[in-house]
């Protein structure tokens, strides 16, 4: 029995010394620990601070912030790429409006902010450059069908245009339905394969000052940009071109804004930021917006015609004549002629300089901008009956309509630098065939043996931003097949691209030569090894554009 006690007893020391050695280990750990604890900024550091905790996400949301969510599917970011030849061109407006106004006031605000940036007073001479520019803008989409409104001046001269909608990042080609020099608008198209989601227009005659006006775009590239201000003044006359009477708003507009949206509280469009006044090239708080009626004016003769025809009588006039100065000639109302057209049809009815035209079809005439919408709205070929007062002897003349554009065409700063005459039998089709913007060789033996088919055509030559090179076709690439039709000659090729149109989609098939496969750019569907010489097989697509 002795032995057994001595056994346990020894059991039971071994034991309680284990336990005492754990909770010692236990004890030094929790010392140490909190000694770390302590060395990281802990209590030692700030002992009355208390830790700070981030809140669950919870959106505040109001009524700017409902805008800009409704209106960031229909803005869109334009980019564009002009001609060598195109970007060293004067972009200044012309001085002198005829037919319905002058201009003779300073520059101080022609300062456009698309392809060439901001302004300064007079014209800008761009020099000639190596390579092609490349500017942005903003548009807005007013129809499902991918029609989008912008400014004249993001995409005159364009060689190639590019449309993003914001939140997504697909590159879409566009081209120009229609352009308006006069109002600076312009309506270009994409083939998005899908519903596009059209902003709401508003009538821009029912804005008042002190409206909550809200302004989006992509100010310096920087896309989905939302600024807020209010209408500052309506009906802006800023001697600019003759139809641009401009809302004036203080919220922020800066370069890239051009094209771009200007919405009221309801999220409804009531102009296009068209303009900024500034002498350090960025917003100063005076943006000029061109109200949404005139817009929709300008749009729907474009999507109709493929441009805008105002009437004219072909006469320049005192736009900005006092009150007392008409009162001295002994009247108390009309615009006074400046300058007659010869040939035209002011000048065959035998009005001259010095009348004072005070009614049209009996309705009295008060303001230059009275005399400009009456004329401008009169069809062509439209009788007019002018009341003219002649040294104090009242007449009555008719005088016939004419096209402004034709009337002036000879005059780059009434009608652009790029207007055609569409009577004069030279205007160019409205599309061309369609061309993937590609030369072609015979395949070699070696080149053929890259092909799973021993089959194919070379690309030689690729045309810089033309489809093909959009779509990452490359030299030396081996074209098998286009929309799974094999082509072994440059006449398949040929006959492929003739059943095609604008908007089709089209997938090459190419098997492209490791030495190039490496450095080769390009959105490339799928790719996988194959052919006997490591060529790697490439399929590239993309969705044909109008032709120029």
């Amino acid at each position: 029995m002795r032995l057994f006690d001595t056994i346990r007893r020894q059991k039971l020391m071994s034991a309680t010394l284990m336990v005492f050695t754990l909770s010692v280990g236990i004890l030094i750990g929790t010392l140490l620990n909190t000694q770390v604890q302590a060395a990281r900024g802990g209590p030692a550091v700030a002992p009355d601070a208390t830790p700070l905790t981030v809140p669950k996400a919870m959106e505040a949301p109001n009524e700017f912030t409902k805008i800009a969510k409704q209106l960031q599917p229909s803005v869109v970011y334009i980019e564009v790429v002009q001609k060598q030849e195109s970007a060293g061109r004067n972009r200044r407006g012309g001085s002198q409006q005829p037919d319905d106004g002058d201009d003779d006031g300073s520059d101080l605000f022609r300062r456009f902010f698309g392809p060439n940036g901001p302004q300064p007073n007079g014209p800008q001479i761009v020099p000639p450059q190596a390579l092609k520019r490349e500017a942005s803008g903003t548009g807005f989409v007013v129809d499902k069908n991918g029609y989008i409104v912008t400014n004249n001046h993001v995409v005159e001269n364009a060689d190639k245009i590019t449309v993003k909608l914001m939140g997504d990042s697909t590159e879409y080609r566009a081209h120009v339905i229609g352009t308006d020099f006069e109002t600076d608008l312009a309506v270009v198209k994409i083939d998005a394969h899908h519903p596009l989601q059209p902003v709401t227009i508003g009538n821009s005659d029912a804005v008042q000052v002190g409206d909550w006006a809200i302004a989006i775009g992509s100010p310096f590239t920087l896309e989905e940009s939302v600024t807020l201000g209010i209408v500052s003044a309506l009906g802006r006359d800023i001697d600019a071109r003759a139809f641009q009477r401009f809302i004036q708003t203080d919220a922020a507009i800066n370069p890239g804004n051009s094209g771009g949206p200007l919405v009221n509280i309801r999220g409804e469009v009531i102009g296009v930021n068209t303009m900024i006044a500034t002498s350090r090239g960025g917003s100063e708080g005076v943006g000029f917006a061109l109200p949404s009626n005139m817009v929709v004016r300008v749009y729907n003769d474009i999507i109709r015609d493929g441009r805008v025809t105002r009437g004219s009588v072909g006469v320049t006039f005192y736009s900005k004549a006092p009150a007392e100065t008409l009162r001295g000639l002994g009247v108390d109302h009309g615009v006074i002629v400046k300058e007659v057209a010869k040939g035209g049809p002011s000048e065959k009815a035998g009005i001259k300089p010095d009348d004072i035209i005070t009614a049209i079809n009996g309705k009295p005439i008060r303001t230059s901008d009275d005399l400009m919408a009456r004329v401008a709205d009169t069809p062509v070929g439209e009788s007019l009956n002018l009341s003219i007062d002649r040294d104090g002897k009242t007449m009555d003349m008719k005088v016939v309509a004419q096209d402004r554009a034709i009337l002036y065409q000879d005059r780059p700063e009434i009608v652009g630098e790029n207007f055609n005459n569409p009577n004069s039998g030279k205007a160019e089709p409205a599309q061309a065939a369609v061309k993937f913007g590609i030369s072609l060789r015979e395949a070699s033996a070696d080149e053929k043996g890259m092909t799973p088919d021993k089959r194919g055509v070379v690309v030689a030559h690729v045309e810089q931003d033309s489809f093909a090179d959009d779509i990452g076709l490359q030299e030396r690439d081996i074209i098998i097949a286009i929309n799974r039709k094999p082509v072994n000659t440059a006449d398949d090729v040929r006959a492929v691209a003739q059943a095609l149109k604008a908007g089709d989609a089209v997938t090459f098939h190419v098997m492209r030569p490791p030495q190039i496969a490496r450095t080769a750019r390009g959105r490339v569907g799928s790719r996988s090894n194959s052919g006997d010489n490591g060529a790697e097989s490439v399929f590239l697509a993309g969705t044909l554009p109008a032709q120029n």
